[in-house]
């Protein structure tokens, strides 16, 4: 790996340089350390718009400017590219709704056009659980087959879905171009506790939230009123891993699940942090949560869907085909996260 220069050096043939958009989130901390040690990669360059965004890489990456809603900027930093990981996202939804879809959708087909157009032989993009949506619709388990969330009124589920739909339109013109698409559910681990990236919905709860009050709780000694509404978490780490094993061709381009082994419920997270759990039916998250998005709320707010119908998705393929194992159970992934923070 080299360091201590603004460019990728000259590498031999059979390594590959690897281009990371949006390599200082949480994602990426999961798969630079994991790239950077990989005997199989020459180079990893970090993209993003902002300078000082280079000083947070570390792991020997190195850093060249490009905008997602600039596709000759990515194009130039995805110069010498075998590889495009396309990280970069905005979860929370704190700018305009015009803004957010740009970056979002936009964002992801400016990225495969730069990728195409710097000759990168593959394509991995961060999609989310969130794309299937959250309905009264989906099986137990939701496979990838599963209709995506095109027309849903969470602005996340729709972007995440619409940017998929316009991956696999553009992707269709380049197959020469691999395709690796992830869909992880709710992502925690030690960066949650760190706040290094503002985390969506109730993980936004939970990690800020919960992991305070429920703690000032617990010294009390009260009981605290939790839902056992069920979700699926994945730690950062195991997220990070299966990107590897995408960017370096272990697994069939595709689509795959990504979820630690084991729904947890809010009431169980609760508990890992010391509190005193008396633990409502899921209905109690779920009937307002519905209400509340039939509202026109900001964009921030609308992370309520997330707790309007339990969304469980089916990983099996990402174990017989990419290769992937978690090392954290969900609510493994939890108690690392509440350690960490303590």
């Amino acid at each position: 790996m080299t360091t201590g220069s603004s460019t990728p050096t000259e590498r031999a043939t059979d390594r590959l340089t690897i281009a990371v958009t949006g390599a200082t989130g949480t994602f990426g901390s999961g798969l630079l350390p994991l790239l950077a040690e990989d005997p199989r990669v020459g180079d990893v360059v970090g993209v993003s718009r902002h300078p000082d965004s280079g000083s947070g890489l570390g792991h020997g990456a190195v850093y060249r400017r490009g905008d997602v809603l600039d596709e000759e900027s990515l194009t130039s930093a995805f110069t010498g590219a075998d590889v495009v990981v396309h990280l970069a996202y905005d979860i929370v939804g704190a700018t305009n709704p015009g803004a957010v879809e740009s970056v979002n959708q936009e964002g992801v087909r400016n990225a495969f056009r730069a990728a195409v157009a710097a000759g990168a032989r593959r394509f991995v993009y961060a999609s989310s659980l969130g794309a299937y949506g959250f309905s009264a619709h989906h099986p137990p388990r939701i496979p990838e087959s599963n209709p995506l969330a095109v027309d849903d009124p969470f602005f996340y589920a729709r972007d995440k879905a619409r940017s998929e739909q316009m991956l696999a339109d553009e992707s269709a013109a380049h197959p020469e171009v691999e395709v690796h698409v992830l869909r992880p559910c709710g992502v925690v681990g030690p960066d949650l506790a760190g706040a290094k990236l503002p985390l969506p919905g109730p993980l936004a709860a939970l990690g800020r939230g919960l992991l305070g009050v429920a703690r000032r709780y617990a010294r009390l000694g009260l009981p605290l009123a939790v839902p056992a509404f069920p979700l699926q978490l994945v730690h950062h780490d195991d997220v990070g891993h299966a990107l590897a094993r995408c960017a370096l061709g272990e697994g069939p381009a595709g689509v795959y699940n990504i979820a630690g082994e084991g729904p947890v419920t809010l009431a169980e997270l609760a508990r890992e942090l010391g509190a005193t759990v008396l633990e409502l039916p899921a209905e109690v998250a779920e009937v307002p949560s519905r209400a509340a998005m039939a509202l026109p709320l900001p964009l921030p707010l609308q992370w309520v869907a997330a707790t309007t119908y339990p969304a469980i998705m089916d990983t099996t393929r990402a174990k017989e085909e990419l290769g992937w194992r978690p090392r954290y159970t969900g609510i493994g992934a939890w108690r690392d996260t509440v350690i960490t923070s303590t």
